[in-house]
C-alpha cells in the first residue's frame, strides 16, 4: 500500500514563482504542483497538498499560526502516513520547536522544510530540498512504522531534530545547524538515517496541545549593562518567565544592582531561565564564581537549549498555567529532546 503524504504550504521563499509578465514573484499554485515538479510523479506515493489561505511571510508568524499549522495535522492526522510543512526559513526553527512541544504522543513525520531561491528559479535550492522532505515523510521501518516519528528540519542534504535547530546563515544554501544534537539523516546519493539519534515513540495517545502564553521576556547581556535596562524588563507586566542569554557557560555580572534585582524577581515568583549566547555548549551552572551567585539564588540553568526551543517551550508551558515551581522544574528538564 502507498504511504500517503499531505504537504501544508504556509509561505516563505519555496513557494513564490517568477510571473513571466511582471518578473515579480507570485505564490505558487500547489494544486497543481507536479506540473512544477514532474519529478514527484515518480514516488511510489500519494500527495495532497492543502495552503493557507493567505501565505505568510515567516518574520509575521505567530503562535496563532502554529495553532493553525498543528490544528491541520491533528485533522489530518489518520489520513496520512507523514507531513510536509514548507515555510519561510527565518524563523522556521522557532515553528518545528513550537510543534515539538505542540504534537504529544507523534508516531509519524512531521517534517519542515523550504529554500533560500525561489522553486521557479534556474539554480533553486527548493526543488531538492522539497523532494527529499517528502521522501523522509514517506519512508517507513520494515515493520511499517515511520522512520522519522518526530519534528524535523530538512535543509541542504541534512536532517535536524526541529527544536534543535538554528539558522546560522541568510546567504548559503545551508543555511540551518543543529551545534548540539547529531543530523537525523543525511541525503547523498541515498539517505543514510542516524537511527541512534531518531526518537523513539513512547506508547500515548495522539493529542495536539495549542495554549500557550506570551508572558516572559528575553534579556540579552552585554558588558557594561545597566541597572536601568534590566530593571526596565523586569517590570514587564504579568512577566513570569525571564530567559536571559548569559556569557559562556552561563556566566553573568556579579554586581550586587544585578543579583539583587534577579533575587527580587524570583522572590515574586518570576522564574530566570539562564542559556548561553553560545551557539554550541552547555550551561553549568556554578561551575565558576560569575554564575555560582546565579545557582545560589535560584536561577534555573538551561543546559544546551537553543534560543528559538528556549522561548516556544517557555511559551507551551506557560499555557498550562503552571506555579512557578512548577515552571522551574519543567524547563529544567527535556520535555521533547530539545536539551540534554
Amino acid at each position: 500500500m502507498k504511504s500517503s503524504v499531505l504537504i501544508i504550504y504556509t509561505g516563505g521563499t519555496i513557494g513564490m514563482e517568477v510571473d513571466p509578465i511582471t518578473g515579480s514573484l507570485t505564490p505558487l499554485d500547489f494544486h497543481h504542483l507536479e506540473e512544477h515538479l514532474p519529478e514527484l510523479g515518480k514516488f511510489n506515493l500519494n500527495i495532497d497538498s492543502i495552503s493557507f489561505d493567505v501565505p505568510i511571510d515567516s518574520s509575521n508568524i505567530t503562535h496563532h499560526d502554529w495553532k493553525r499549522i498543528a490544528k491541520q495535522i491533528e485533522s489530518n492526522y489518520s489520513k496520512y502516513d507523514g507531513f510536509v510543512v514548507l515555510h519561510g526559513s527565518d524563523t522556521m526553527a522557532y515553528t518545528a520547536s513550537a510543534l515539538s512541544f505542540m504534537l504529544y504522543g507523534l508516531t509519524k513525520p512531521v517534517i519542515l522544510s523550504g529554500s533560500q531561491l525561489p522553486i521557479g528559479q534556474i539554480r533553486t535550492d527548493g526543488k531538492e530540498n522539497l523532494i527529499t522532505a517528502i521522501e523522509i515523510a514517506g519512508t517507513k521501518n520494515e515493520d511499517g512504522s515511520a522512520k522519522i516519528p518526530e519534528v524535523a528540519v530538512f535543509f541542504e542534504d541534512e536532517l535536524y531534530r526541529g527544536n534543535r535547530t538554528h539558522k546560522n546563515s541568510t546567504e548559503y544554501f545551508d543555511a540551518f545547524n543543529s551545534p548540539n544534537y547529531p543530523i537525523l539523516a543525511k541525503a547523498g546519493v541515498s539517505i543514510k538515517y542516524k537511527s541512534n539519534y531518531i526518537h523513539k515513540p513512547i506508547d500515548e495517545k495522539f493529542e495536539v496541545l495549542t495554549e500557550m502564553g506570551d508572558d516572559l521576556q528575553v534579556l540579552y547581556l552585554y558588558p557594561g549593562i545597566s541597572l536601568n535596562s534590566v530593571e526596565s524588563i523586569l517590570v514587564t507586566p504579568k512577566l513570569k518567565v525571564l530567559i536571559m542569554l548569559t556569557f559562556g557557560a552561563g556566566n553573568a555580572p556579579t554586581a550586587d544592582w544585578f543579583i539583587n534585582l534577579l533575587e527580587a524577581a524570583i522572590q515574586k515568583g518570576i522564574v530566570v531561565f539562564n542559556i548561553s549566547q553560545c551557539d554550541t555548549g552547555t550551561v553549568q551552572q556554578g561551575k565558576y564564581s560569575t554564575s555560582s551567585k546565579l545557582e545560589k539564588i535560584g536561577v534555573t540553568g538551561g543546559s544546551d537549549i537553543l534560543i528559538e526551543a528556549a522561548i516556544t517551550k517557555t511559551m507551551h508551558l506557560l499555557g498550562k498555567n503552571l506555579e512557578p515551581n512548577e515552571l522551574r522544574f519543567a524547563l529544567s528538564r527535556s520535555l521533547k529532546g530539545e536539551m540534554a
